[in-house]
């Protein structure tokens, strides 16, 4: 197959990039800065920016399946504040599905988060919502992952939780009790390869097509069990803020003590952070780049209700937990 990776110098398109040309694909990656990736010899790069239509249009041609990796973080106020999300995640998914539909690329798999709906509490959340409904009502083979954190080498979630939450007397909001799913992008890209190929293990459930939202859309012959399907998927447990901030400091060998802050001051605090332009945030040592909506997503967990990695062969308890990652023993540092 020729899979087109937008976003795939990123920190999940450089993985699924390998495992695509690994498995002998021909992989093309679609990113702002394409030369910054750390991609394989086989792996072309291309240039192309997805608020831009007529930057990335040309690089769909030809191909048989594309991945929309693209996205902002939600642990953090992006340039441009909340309406950079919407740009990026609604706008941009408009014109990967409108370039994937003008050249006739058949399959695409989307990128989105647990949580997402138009209607949500966050901007992130809202905009990754309205992404899923430009998908659902595209012409597109499409296929739709909700992952929870993902974390692994490059990643920003351990490093995020250790500036959030610093070693020793470590004040958080509510406790730190928000309660995450961390998923190991080795264990993720699998998957995601396998959803654009197509293909599901022998003894494997069946796939949950999305039936109350729109009519799944199949190829004519039927050869793709993923189409039509939305996943949600999560690792193999469940961790709070705080259990995170003690595996990530406890494997530089630092304790926490955990400061619990009352969420209506930590509301008062984040949202106060809204006027502060994201370069002075970047510039004040210690202050995190934060806002209202970052204390809003404090408030919401990112667990799965139901973890769809079965559908590719895999039992949860097989996954890599955080702790086997970072290489700490959970019980010496009081989890």
């Amino acid at each position: 197959m020729r899979v087109l990776v937008v976003g795939g110098t990123g920190f999940i398109g450089e993985v699924l990039c390998a495992e695509l040309d690994e498995r002998g694909h021909e992989v093309t990656a679609l990113s702002r800065n394409p030369e910054s990736g750390d991609l394989p010899a086989g792996v072309e790069r291309v240039a192309g920016d997805v608020t831009d239509y007529d930057s990335i249009a040309r690089a769909f041609e030809g191909q048989d399946a594309a991945v929309n990796l693209v996205a902002l973080s939600p642990l953090f106020r992006p340039a441009g504040d909340d309406e950079a999300h919407f740009t990026v995640h609604r706008d941009g998914t408009e014109h990967v599905v409108r370039a994937a539909e003008a050249h006739d690329v058949p399959r695409l798999l989307q990128m989105s988060a647990l949580g997402a709906d138009p209607e949500g509490d966050t901007a992130y959340i809202r905009s990754k919502g309205l992404a899923e409904a430009i998908v659902r009502e595209s012409d597109l083979e499409w296929t739709v992952f909700r992952p929870s954190v993902v974390f692994g080498d490059g990643g920003e979630f351990i490093p995020y939780t250790k500036r959030l939450a610093p070693p020793y007397l470590t004040p958080l909001p509510g406790g730190g009790k928000t309660r995450f799913q961390p998923i190991w992008v080795g264990d993720l890209v699998p998957m995601l390869a396998d959803a654009v190929e197509g293909t599901v293990p022998d003894d494997g459930p069946e796939p949950q097509l999305d039936d109350e939202l729109t009519p799944a859309v199949r190829p004519a012959d039927d050869d793709n069990p993923h189409a039509g399907a939305t996943y949600e998927v999560g690792g193999p447990e469940v961790l709070t803020l705080a259990e995170v901030a003690r595996l990530a400091h406890g494997a530089d060998g630092k304790p926490v003590d955990v400061v619990s802050v009352p969420m209506p001051l930590a509301k008062i605090g984040l949202s106060s952070l809204d006027a502060v332009p994201v370069g002075v945030l970047d510039a004040l040592p210690g202050v995190p780049r934060m806002g209202s909506d970052q204390y809003r997503s404090l408030q919401l967990d990112n667990t799965t209700d139901d973890n769809d990695v079965d559908v590719f062969g895999v039992e949860p308890a097989e996954l890599r937990a955080v702790a086997d990652y970072l290489d700490v023993d959970p019980e010496t540092v009081g989890i």
